[in-house]
């Protein structure tokens, strides 16, 4: 067989590749529109080459009809009803026409009933579809092969194109499942023309100001960046979908600016693809109407109507997203604006891919908006060629990374710098979590794939990570076990050294809790392996009420560090949703139960089946000698202690030999009195204060928050007594003052490092009987005086008075 075939495109969450030759060409596909089904064949002669292939492609197409159905067959096509003589289908030689099951035909012949064949389509209808578009592409230099070549004016509707692109004919073997590649990974086309006409008299995009915008991933093969910022990020996008055409924005408010109207201009003719028609602009964007009008073009307030040739809108709401979809892909232009940091700091704990109304709309058409912010710049216009040729594209990007595991291929410095990027956007990719899509599919695949062939650092403070390819490697082991349809696979890859600790079947935990206004965590005594699943039985009076399960204490996100000694983050959450939950953490961890603002429960009780018992002491609980002959030596590599009004998560190495933790409890009793003391607060804290020692945390060498976080170095020293005495818990008592701290009486930034410090001043002196000026050598007095008189003789000015100096106010009062 001569034919040289087409490689097809394959966008969107529903097209799926039938055949793929090893260069990662697609020659045939298959795909979904509406309530009816496609298949696509890279040449016209592999209609009547494959008789059995069309066979069972007609029972796939028509599952309900049956024998029963009609298939049309082009008039052309003699040969393929002569293949089908044998068999019971009734066939017909003609145009389309209405009544038919399926409908049979070359790529050339469908131009004049392409909205029709569309129709049918999405009622239910079958559609088998044969060509090649590199012949018609030479014939037609000019034009766009992928919105005008006539078989694209039907099947892009399903997100399968043919390009103009030769695929490389052979003898192939029959794929036993969905075929995949990483040299299937490649840009779909040259946005060069695209890019051209979009910038057009730009020189620049000034979005400075205060509008605050989220970062766009650009993922889909027919998606390209437009505008990025001086650090790669992009703001401004565009992609293909089908016959039509989308522009995103990553702020709504650059719809209406001046400075961006020859952008933007340029952006509604590009979607509006010379029709001319109705641009149709959601009413509350009365100033983009105004920006937008200057395109001469007839812009009107209005919704979603299907006469429309554009529709502009925000990304905040998805009550239209089919209707939107739908009327992109059967031709319409998209331009839709908004940012999805916001939605995820009101949404604690949502995943942004998945749950943000903007990105059902968008993740189909190969774009999605992100949580990470942008700060507005003026940014100028990408150079083309250069953007074009070497400019970061996550496809393009993942493809060479892959070519550097598999064939050894190097990168070059400029690649090297990208694969930070590259590993936040394979993350953000996974978490898309569409596995009935074959491209997710396959790029969970290629990813596990990756992992077991080049590996995972194994991180440590012994073993920091501080290359870019280890970190990358690092950020897809731990992403993409996460979505693994097998993880215990995955597992030996990501983690090597994993000691297996004795277990203790159905532990039951009961609990009682009254919260506020925040959460807090319930302490279970309990740890869970790395990679280890758990089953939890939920009392079913917390069950769907936002009560979680959380696994690791080690909460800070420390993926902006530049050296590494963990994984970025190594906790995760669980909703407590269902009488009987299966819950994993690849890095384990101890298991808490998270209670939701606002809840009151009292003696619930949880079953645990299969979990780690770990050394926890707790206040009124817990005897001495139980802790000292048994506890203390339980399995878990961490370990926790509870007081009256704090608790403090450890390695267990810290506490193996720790044989009065009830006079540590004595010590932090009464420190913790005493903060409140000074806060005038009641001594029993509505919340308990948590400590947590980690290897690595995010900020400083201790920060604030719930919990208070600090390195396992500080770690003996919450529950050394002696030391304590001698030397004082100046940081620890500090970040307690920050816990205190409230809006009111602060005097921000001035006070913020400042008034903190009057905790531990009080609790050094108070309880710990610790000479402050022996104990912080910026409180001896000659510092003090000193620092008095710097400040008086500087004129008193407000901009010098904080940290110390502000202390010293305080102190005098």
């Amino acid at each position: 067989m001569n034919a040289v075939p087409s490689d097809l495109v394959l966008i969107g969450e529903h097209a799926f590749p039938l055949v793929m030759n090893p260069r990662g060409q697609v020659l045939m596909a298959a795909s979904y529109y509406g309530k009816g089904r496609v298949v696509v064949l890279g040449h016209e002669q592999y209609l009547t080459s494959f008789p059995s292939l069309i066979k069972n492609a007609l029972k796939w197409l028509m599952p309900c009809s049956g024998d029963a159905g009609i298939v049309g067959i082009q008039k052309s096509l003699r040969s393929v009803a002569a293949n089908l003589n044998d068999c019971r289908i009734k066939t017909e030689l003609g145009d389309f026409r209405s009544g038919l099951a399926v409908y049979i035909t070359d790529a050339y012949s469908v131009e004049n009933c392409a909205k029709d064949l569309i129709a049918f389509i999405k009622a239910g209808g079958g559609l088998i579809m044969g060509g090649q578009a590199w012949h018609w592409a030479g014939t037609h230099p000019q034009e766009n092969t992928l919105k005008n070549f006539p078989g694209n004016k039907v099947c892009s509707v399903a997100g399968i194109y043919f390009s103009k692109r030769y695929g490389e004919a052979g003898i192939f073997p029959v794929p036993k499942q969905i075929p995949y590649s990483w040299l299937a990974l490649s840009v779909g086309k040259d946005f060069k023309d695209d890019l051209q006409f979009l910038l057009e008299g730009v020189s620049e995009f000034n979005i400075q100001g205060e509008a605050i915008a989220s970062e766009v991933m650009v993922h889909g093969p027919l998606a390209f960046p437009i505008a990025l910022t001086p650090a790669g990020k992009a703001f401004i996008a565009g992609a293909y979908y089908g016959q039509g055409r989308i522009i995103l924005l990553s702020h709504e408010s650059y719809m209406d600016r001046d400075s961006l109207s020859t952008f933007l201009i340029n952006a509604i003719k590009w979607l509006d693809e010379d029709r001319k028609g109705v641009i149709g602009i959601l009413p509350s964007l009365k100033a983009a109407h105004t920006v937008l009008s200057k395109s001469g073009l007839d812009c009107q307030l209005t919704g979603l109507r299907k006469d429309l040739s554009v529709y502009v809108c925000t990304s905040y709401s998805d009550a239209q997203c089919a209707e939107i979809q739908e009327f992109v892909a059967e031709g319409g232009g998209l331009m839709i604006g908004g940012h999805a940091w916001y939605y995820a700091q009101t949404h604690c704990g949502c995943n942004v891919m998945t749950d943000y109304p903007g990105n059902h709309i968008l993740n189909k058409m190969g774009l999605s908006l992100l949580e990470n912010t942008l700060i507005g710049e003026l940014c100028k216009a990408p150079e083309i060629e250069q953007s074009c040729k070497e400019g970061y594209h996550f496809c393009n990007m993942l493809h060479r990374f892959a070519e550097h595991v598999y064939l050894g291929k190097e990168l070059t410095n400029h690649e090297q710098s990208w694969l930070k990027q590259l590993g936040n956007d394979c993350a953000s990719y996974l978490q898309m979590r569409c596995h009935n899509s074959a491209a997710y599919t396959s790029m969970v695949v290629l990813l596990s794939d990756i992992v077991k062939k080049f590996g995972v650092p194994q991180v440590s403070s012994n073993s920091p990570v501080e290359n870019a390819k280890d970190r990358l490697m690092l950020h897809i082991g731990s992403e993409v076990y996460k979505v693994s349809p097998d993880p215990d696979a995955l597992l030996p890859y990501i983690i090597k050294d994993r000691p297996k600790l004795p277990t203790v079947s159905k532990a039951r935990v009961r609990i009682s809790a009254k919260t506020e206004g925040s959460e807090e965590w319930i302490s279970t005594g309990l740890y869970l392996s790395p990679g280890m699943k758990m089953n939890i039985a939920v009392p079913r009076e917390i069950i769907r009420k936002n009560w979680q399960v959380q696994l690791g204490c080690q909460t800070d996100n420390i993926g902006r560090a530049e050296v590494l000694k963990r994984a970025p983050v190594v906790h995760e959450r669980f909703p407590l949703d269902a009488e009987m939950v299966q819950v994993c953490n690849l890095w384990g961890g101890l298991i808490y139960i998270i209670a939701p603002p606002q809840s009151n429960v009292d003696g619930v009780e949880f079953v645990v089946h299969d979990a780690v018992q770990a050394p926890y002491f707790k206040s009124g609980e817990t005897s001495v000698a139980d802790w000292v002959d048994r506890i203390r030596q339980a399995p878990a590599p961490w370990a926790e202690l509870e007081f009256e009004n704090i608790i403090m998560a450890l390695e267990s190495e810290f506490i193996r030999n720790l044989d009065r933790p009830d006079k540590v409890a004595k010590l932090w009793d009464t420190i913790m009195r005493s903060i409140a003391e000074l806060a005038a607060k009641p001594g029993k804290f509505p919340r308990k204060e948590r400590f947590v020692a980690d290897v690595q945390i995010s900020a400083g060498f201790m920060h604030s928050g719930y919990p208070i976080m600090m390195h396992t170095v500080s770690a003996t020293e919450l529950v050394n007594i002696q030391e304590a005495y001698k030397n004082g818990l100046w940081g620890q008592i500090h970040e307690l003052g920050h816990n205190q701290q409230r809006s009111v009486w602060e005097f921000p930034p001035h006070t913020t490092e400042c008034t903190c410090n009057l905790w531990s001043v009080y609790v050094q002196e108070k309880v710990l009987g610790v000479n402050i000026s022996n104990d912080n050598s910026e409180l001896s007095p000659e510092k003090r005086q000193a620092r008095i008189k710097s400040y008086c003789d500087g004129g008193k000015d407000l901009k010098n008075w904080s940290v110390w100096t502000a202390l010293e106010t305080y102190m005098q009062v």
